[in-house]
C-alpha cells in the first residue's frame, strides 16, 4: 500500500521487497536502492510498526481535532492592555508575513513542558500564537533524522511527522505553513550541507530524482491531511552549498527539483531560497545573479538576519532591495530573534549570553529590548519594496526543566528536546557529536522558561498598530572604561537610562565600591566589575586597566586600518575592519578576513613604531575563527627590519580568542619596532574565516 514518507530515501506507491536483502526493524520505513532500468530506488517498510509509528505521531499529536472546521485565532484589532512601547509600522500590508518558527513544540510537550495564555490558562501554544497576531508557522523539515535503532538526533527530531503534527495544529487556528526543507539528516548553516546518509553516494541525476519524489510525498502527505502550505523553502542558508553538493550547477538542479514538486503539489504556495549573512553584500548579490543565472523557479528570496552577526538594517536594506529591483523577486527575513534576558534556564549556555546584561545593537537585554528590536526588523522589511514578512526563529523553545543539567540531558536525549543528543554523533561527529546538549537560545524565547507568553510575543499585533504608552526606565546602560596603569580611575557619576521609547536619559548612579578598591585596581593590569544602582536598576561598570598602549588604532575602534599596514599575499575575498559587536573582543570593530577559496587566505597585519623610548617591550594580539584548515598563524616583532622574535597562534572557532603574547624584548633609543600578525590558512572547504583584535604594545609591567 501507500503510507505516509518517515525517513530515507523517498516513497513510491507500491510495497516491493528484493531477494536476499534483510529487512531491519528499526520501528519506521527502511529502505534500500537498487538499478532497474536506470537509476530508481525501492523503499521496504515494516508494516506494522511504520502503521503504529505513524498512528502514535499522528493521532496523539495535542491539538484539535483537524477535521472540525478551522478558527481564525489571529486578531484583527490591536490587542489591549500591553506595557509595551511600540511605535507603529507604517503601511503594513494586510496579509504581511508574521512568522514564527515553532520546529521543536512536540518535542518540548513529550519532555512535559507546559505552554500557557495571557490568563495564565494552559492553552495550545499554537492558539496562542494566532491570538499574539502570528499568520505563519515554520517548521524545519529533515530526512531521516534517527540513528539505526530509532534514537533521534535532537533538535526536535524533525521529520515530516513533526512538520505534519505542527501542520495540522497551525491550519486549527488559521495560520499557514512555512516548510523547510533542509534536504539534510540534521543541522545545516551556511558551512554544513551534509547530504541525508541514504543520498550521501548518488551522483548528481540519482539525487536529483531522489529530491523530487521525497519533496512531492512530503507535501503530499501535508496536503492529504488538510495543512495549509503557504510557502515551500527549497534549502537551508544555501551559501554555497547543500545537500552535499558545493557547485551551483548542481546546486541549482536541486533547488529546481524541489521547485518542480512544490509546484505540482501546492500550486498557489510561494517557493523561497534562503541565504544567510547578508552583510556580506557581495556574496548576496552572487546568489542572486546565480538564481537568475540557472533558471532556479522561485517567488521569495529570504534572508537570515540576526542583529548579532549581521549587520545593520540599512545594510539589510540595500542587499534585499537590490534583489528586488534587479530579478523582481519579493525579499524577507526568514530567521531571526533577540535576547530578553542574560539568564541560562537550562544548564546548557546560550549562544548569546546578552553581552552580561549590557546593551548589543542599541536594545537592551529586556523584553522591551526584543519587542522593539523585532518591530525594527519588521519595520525594514515592509520598507523594502518586494518585502513581505518575517518570521522569528524558535521562539517557543524553552527549557525542558529548571532543576538540573541531569535531569534535563536525559530528556535531551529521550525526546530530542536539546539542540543535539549523543546519538547525532553517527551523522555528525565533528559537531553534534562532540557538544551535544540543550537548547543555546532559551533566553531569545517568546515564553518564559514556565510556559507564559512575554509581552514581546504580541508585537506581531501591535506592530500593526503602535502601542504608545508613556515611557519608563527599561534598563541601564553599562559604561566600558578603559584606564590606564598606575592612574586613578574615575567613575562616571551618571549613567544612560534606556526607556521604553528607545530615548536615553542620564541617571545618578551609586557604585558600590571604595576608594581603596579603585586603587588597588588601578595597581594591576587586568579586567574588573564594579556593581552599583540608579533609579532602582542595577549597574555595572566593566574596567580594563591596560599598560599604556605605544600602538595606535589599537583595536581598531577608528573603524579603518589607521596606523596599520596590511598586505594581502594570496588575494583573499575580504580584508576589512568590520563593526560587530558579537564578534570583537572589546569594543565594536575588529579585523575581519573570510575567503571561500582554499589556499586563498594569507596575509600580513603590522604597525611601526619609532617614538619608543629605550626598554623591555611586549606586544599580544588575538585571534579567533573557524574552517581554517592546516594553518601557519603568528605574532611577530621586528626591530630595524629584523625579526627578533615570534610567537605561534591557532584558530579554535569562533569567539574562542587566542592570543599570542610576546614578552621581554630590548629596543634601544630610536630603534624602529614593527609588530604584527602573519596568518595563513589552507581553508576546510567552507571558506576560512577569522577576526583580530586587542593589539598591544606596553613596556614591561616591571618597568612601568
Amino acid at each position: 500500500g501507500t503510507f505516509p514518507p518517515r525517513g530515507r530515501g523517498y516513497q513510491s506507491d507500491k510495497l516491493k521487497f528484493e531477494k536476499g536483502k534483510t529487512l531491519q526493524n528499526r520501528g519506521r520505513m527502511v529502505y534500500f536502492p537498487y538499478k532497474k532500468g536506470g537509476a530508481a530506488f525501492v523503499k521496504m517498510k515494516h508494516i506494522l510498526l511504520c502503521l503504529l509509528s505513524v498512528c502514535l505521531l499522528t493521532g496523539c499529536a495535542p491539538g484539535p481535532d483537524p477535521t472540525e472546521p478551522v478558527v481564525n485565532y489571529i486578531p484583527n484589532e490591536k490587542i489591549e492592555g500591553s506595557d509595551l512601547f511600540v511605535e507603529q509600522v507604517e503601511n503594513l500590508p494586510a496579509d504581511f508575513i508574521m512568522g514564527m518558527d515553532a520546529s521543536c513544540v512536540p518535542a518540548l510537550e513529550a519532555s512535559g513542558v507546559t505552554y500557557y495564555n495571557y490568563e495564565g490558562q494552559e492553552q495550545d501554544v499554537f492558539q496562542t500564537l494566532a491570538q499574539a497576531g502570528v499568520n505563519y508557522i515554520r517548521v524545519r523539515v529533515w530526512n531521516d533524522p534517527y540513528d539505526s535503532q530509532g534514537n533521534g538526533y535532537g533538535g526536535g527530531n524533525c521529520d515530516i511527522q513533526n512538520a505534519l503534527a505542527i501542520g495540522k495544529r497551525a491550519s486549527q487556528y488559521g495560520m499557514k505553513l512555512l516548510l523547510d526543507f533542509h534536504y539534510s539528516d540534521f543541522w545545516v548553516d551556511p558551512a554544513k550541507q551534509m547530504a541525508p546518509l541514504a543520498w550521501k553516494d548518488m551522483d548528481i541525476d540519482t539525487k536529483t530524482e531522489a529530491l523530487y519524489q521525497y519533496t512531492k510525498e512530503c507535501l503530499q502527505l501535508l496536503k492529504d491531511n488538510g495543512v495549509d502550505v503557504g510557502m515551500v523553502q527549497v534549502g537551508n542558508e544555501t551559501n554555497g552549498k547543500m545537500c552535499g553538493e558545493t557547485k551551483w550547477p548542481q546546486i541549482t538542479r536541486l533547488m529546481k527539483a524541489g521547485s518542480r514538486a512544490v509546484r505540482e503539489i501546492y500550486p498557489d504556495a510561494r517557493v523561497a531560497v534562503h541565504f544567510a549573512n547578508p552583510e556580506n553584500a557581495d556574496s548576496y548579490r552572487s546568489y542572486a545573479k546565480n538564481m537568475d543565472y540557472y533558471e532556479v523557479d522561485y517567488d521569495v528570496f529570504a534572508s537570515s538576519y540576526y542583529p548579532f552577526w549581521h549587520g545593520t538594517l540599512e545594510n539589510l536594506t540595500q542587499v534585499l532591495t537590490h534583489v528586488h529591483e534587479t530579478y523582481g523577486k519579493q525579499v524577507m527575513v526568514v530567521e531571526t530573534s533577540y535576547t530578553y534576558t542574560d539568564q541560562d534556564t537550562d544548564f546548557s549556555g546560550n549562544t548569546i549570553a546578552g553581552n552580561d546584561g549590557s546593551v548589543v545593537m542599541n536594545y537592551p537585554c529586556t523584553v522591551q529590548g526584543q519587542a522593539t528590536c523585532i518591530r525594527d526588523v519588521i519595520d525594514t522589511v515592509a520598507k523594502i519594496p518586494g518585502g513581505i514578512g518575517v518570521c522569528y526563529w524558535e521562539g517557543t523553545w524553552i527549557t525542558v526543566g529548571q532543576t538540573s543539567w541531569e535531569e534535563n540531558s536525559a530528556k535531551w536525549e529521550r525526546y530530542g528536546s536539546g539542540w543535539a543528543s549523543s546519538y547525532a554523533a553517527v551523522y555528525d561527529p565533528e559537531d553534534a557529536g562532540k557538544w551535544y546538549g540543550g537548547c543555546a537560545v532559551d533566553n531569545q524565547a517568546m515564553f518564559d522558561a514556565q510556559g507564559r507568553p512575554l509581552a514581546s510575543l504580541q508585537i506581531f499585533n501591535l506592530a500593526r498598530y503602535g502601542n504608545q504608552v508613556p515611557p519608563v526606565a527599561d534598563a541601564m546602560e553599562n559604561p566600558d572604561l578603559l584606564c590606564e596603569l598606575g592612574k586613578p580611575i574615575a567613575l562616571p557619576e551618571t549613567v544612560n537610562a534606556i526607556m521604553t521609547d528607545g530615548s536615553r536619559r542620564p541617571v545618578a548612579v551609586t557604585w558600590d565600591v571604595t576608594a581603596q578598591q579603585l586603587e588597588s585596581f588601578s595597581a594591576k593590569a587586568g579586567k574588573y566589575t564594579v556593581t552599583g544602582a540608579a533609579d532602582g536598576k542595577a549597574v555595572t561598570a566593566f574596567i580594563s586597566v591596560v599598560a599604556f598602549n605605544y600602538l595606535q588604532n589599537d583595536s581598531f575602534e577608528l573603524g579603518d586600518l589607521t596606523g596599520w599596514v596590511l598586505t594581502d599575499h594570496a588575494n583573499a575575498q575580504q580584508l576589512y575592519v568590520e563593526k560587530k559587536l558579537a564578534d570583537s573582543l572589546t569594543g565594536q570593530y575588529h579585523m575581519h578576513f573570510w575567503s571561500p577559496m582554499e589556499n586563498s587566505v594569507e596575509f600580513t597585519l603590522e604597525q611601526t613604531v619609532e617614538t619608543l623610548s629605550a626598554g623591555r617591550y611586549r606586544f599580544t594580539i588575538s585571534i579567533m575563527g573557524g574552517d581554517a584548515g592546516e594553518t601557519e598563524v603568528y605574532a611577530f616583532v621586528k626591530v630595524n627590519g629584523q625579526t627578533v622574535a615570534t610567537a605561534p597562534m591557532t584558530i579554535a572557532g569562533y569567539n574562542n580568542w587566542i592570543t599570542g603574547r610576546i614578552s621581554d624584548f630590548a629596543v634601544a633609543s630610536g630603534d624602529r619596532v614593527t609588530v604584527g600578525i602573519y596568518v595563513k590558512c589552507q581553508g576546510a572547504g567552507n571558506g576560512a574565516w577569522g577576526k583580530i583584535d586587542d593589539a598591544a604594545l606596553n613596556l614591561e609591567e616591571s618597568r612601568q
